[in-house]
């Protein structure tokens, strides 16, 4: 039996077909479409409808120019790529990967990523690739590859696929039989430069980005949380921040985890700064199997008291676990999983939980 769509649309070509043979289209034909019509079910889904793209670009932005004038580099700027739908939603989203642009682009099965689901959804989307990384890759200071021989296995325990390679956890939210899959999820990295100077460094594009395009929401995954962090205490554009897995903090002075500063902080600041994150929604998200990482049992833990403190000042901090919504096998990052849309769904309720989903006037 065919689906009420199909078969909306074969009456509809049907009546189509028939009027163009003669000026009035036969009785049958207007009699089996306006039912059709009259229920609703010509109306496509939000997330299976062509997507209609009224402006899409990219530019760089910030950075530096050094040398002089005759003998110049353009460098430390960020690069970002845009689709905005028509009748717009007010607030952008801005898709920050610290090591993977295309993670937002795509389901880890080629099936659509977050940038399609939500420019369905009405939202200004934004792919962002800070200074030094991707599309944005020439700097203003020496940088160094080297083969990392062994990598694919560390991201599949760094992404938490598994424990250890090549154990899966039952019931992930990965093609695990799909051997492109795998191949293009290994493919989908690049450097990152994961040091609290390059965090500050590519929150400084970031800030400049915010203010060109107006109010944004940050959503982030892994060390991108941190970059985000840093560039709401430069932008009074960023008015939301949602941290898939984040793996570093802001803190005030004196408050953060007695850890040793490292790759990913965390970072303390003065009060005064601390409390601009006080003033925009925050929310950290986390899937499934952290207890069984140590990395990530630590960052939950971390996260836990960001929120904590955060409240403590007034605040609009919250932790999302998935597990809590009802998703299992999520992994490191969840908006590439194979449920990715329920995923999206708990995004859509929070930002309009937070008033973040209004429409342009």
């Amino acid at each position: 039996m065919k689906k009420p769509l199909a078969l909306a649309g074969l009456i509809w070509r049907a009546f189509r077909s028939a009027r163009g043979r003669s000026k009035r289209a036969p009785a049958w034909a207007t009699a089996a479409f306006l039912p059709v019509l009259a229920s609703g079910c010509v109306e496509t889904n939000a997330d299976t409808a062509a997507i209609v793209i009224e402006k899409q670009g990219a530019f760089a932005v910030g950075g530096r120019l050094i040398g002089d004038a005759s003998a110049s580099l353009h460098c430390d700027h960020g690069v970002v790529e845009y689709q905005i739908p028509p009748n717009a939603r007010a607030m952008n989203l801005l898709m920050w990967h610290s090591a993977s642009a295309v993670a937002w682009q795509q389901r880890w099965d080629g099936g659509e990523g977050f940038q399609s689901i939500f420019v369905r959804r009405g939202f200004p989307v934004y792919i962002w690739d800070g200074p030094r990384v991707g599309r944005a890759n020439w700097g203003c200071a020496d940088t160094a590859y080297a083969p990392g021989v062994g990598r694919d296995q560390q991201n599949f325990t760094a992404w938490r696929f598994g424990a250890e390679y090549p154990n899966w956890f039952d019931g992930v939210q990965f093609p695990k039989d799909d051997a492109e899959a795998f191949n293009q999820a290994m493919r989908a990295r690049y450097q990152e430069f994961d040091t609290v100077p390059n965090a500050q460094l590519e929150s400084d594009a970031a800030a400049v980005l915010a203010d060109r395009i107006g109010p944004t929401v940050a959503l982030t995954n892994s060390a991108g949380g941190l970059r985000a962090l840093l560039t709401a205490l430069k932008s009074d554009n960023i008015k939301g921040i949602v941290m898939y897995e984040n793996v570093g903090y802001v803190f005030p002075e004196g408050e953060g985890p007695d850890l040793a500063p490292g790759p990913f902080g965390p970072v303390e600041v003065p009060i005064a700064d601390f409390r601009k994150l006080t003033r925009i929604p925050l929310q950290a998200v986390f899937g499934d199997n952290v207890e069984k990482s140590a990395n990530y049992r630590a960052a939950l833990e971390q996260a836990k008291r960001f929120v904590d403190v955060v409240n403590k000042y007034g605040g609009k901090a919250e932790i999302l676990m998935l597990p809590d919504a009802g998703l299992t096998g999520n992994t490191h990052i969840p908006f590439a999983d194979m449920n990715n849309v329920a995923v999206a769904d708990l995004l859509s309720k929070f930002l309009d939980t937070a008033g973040l989903s209004a429409r342009r006037n």
